[in-house]
């Protein structure tokens, strides 16, 4: 039993704040297919058991190095559309301040187009709250 409790910690990088139905992920250092692997886990988890539909907030501004391929991200795109569809819509920001990391989202954003998956880019996080319907202080990174 215990090692089913310590799967079902989320990772360290992600939050969930209830009261705005919104999930976090502020993802440091290498971003590589282990890391976003993790996150989608704990991602599938939640949607599995969540009620209601939830909008996801991604801050990729402390993200060192990318090492995904087109291949993968081609793959993930696909299969949260995929996994998504039939669902509420939902709302995904991407907080981005790297060249390369817009390009990954540009590919997810265009596999996702015309699903409830509504992915969006943002070089502010004041847009990113606005088009969230949140205070930018709740994606501010604390501490």
């Amino acid at each position: 039993m215990k090692q089913r409790t310590l799967a079902m910690k989320p990772p360290a990088e992600v939050e969930f704040l209830e009261e705005a139905r919104l999930l976090i992920w502020r993802p440091r250092g290498i971003l590589d297919e282990a890391a976003v692997n993790k996150v989608l886990v704990d991602l599938l988890r939640r949607e599995a058991m969540a009620a209601k539909p939830f909008n996801r907030f991604s801050d990729l501004s402390l993200v060192e190095s990318f090492h995904l391929t087109f291949k993968y991200v081609f793959h993930v795109a696909l299969h949260r559309r995929l996994t998504y569809a039939g669902r509420g819509p939902i709302k995904s920001a991407f907080y981005v301040t790297h060249p390369e990391a817009a390009h990954i989202i540009k590919i997810h954003a265009l596999l996702t187009d015309y699903s409830p998956l509504n992915v969006e880019m943002f070089e502010e996080l004041e847009a990113a709250a606005k088009w969230l319907g949140v205070p930018v202080e709740s994606l501010m990174l604390q501490g």
